[in-house]
């Protein structure tokens, strides 16, 4: 994986992650991912404009053992190529709660119930704005 990653960070339950981003005018997908390294990823947010078959759609998954785990896909499509966005994420030892741009929310399953993440990862066609932890 490539992009911007943030490592020895310290994101605990309770805390809210604010990721403020704008997707390049022909961006074609960009991805999210929280975890503790590379290959231990808790949460990936991927919203595909036109990408891997899909068309305007935010597909969420983990990845852990070298492996994809189920694909979770949850309602609309609150992105737009060029225009900014936030996306707001906090957790619990049960669930990832993702509040969307348009205040729609995806609750994810958090797989590997941990109840601290340390890396942070960004990939795709996105310029990354803002990461505020709080």
């Amino acid at each position: 994986m490539s992009g911007v990653v943030v490592q020895n960070m310290s994101f605990k339950v309770g805390q809210t992650l604010t990721l403020t981003g704008v997707p390049t005018a022909d961006s074609t997908n960009f991805a999210v991912n929280v975890g503790n390294s590379a290959d231990d990823l808790a949460l990936h947010i991927n919203p595909r404009f036109d990408a891997h078959g899909d068309q305007r759609a935010v597909v969420c998954n983990s990845y852990q053992g070298g492996s994809w785990c189920q694909e979770h896909r949850d309602g609309g499509f609150p992105f737009n190529q060029g225009e900014e966005f936030q996306i707001k994420i906090t957790f619990t030892s049960e669930e990832f709660n993702i509040i969307m741009p348009d205040g729609s929310e995806i609750h994810f399953p958090n797989r590997q119930g941990e109840e601290k993440y340390k890396y942070l990862q960004f990939d795709g066609e996105v310029r990354i704005q803002g990461i505020q932890i709080k």
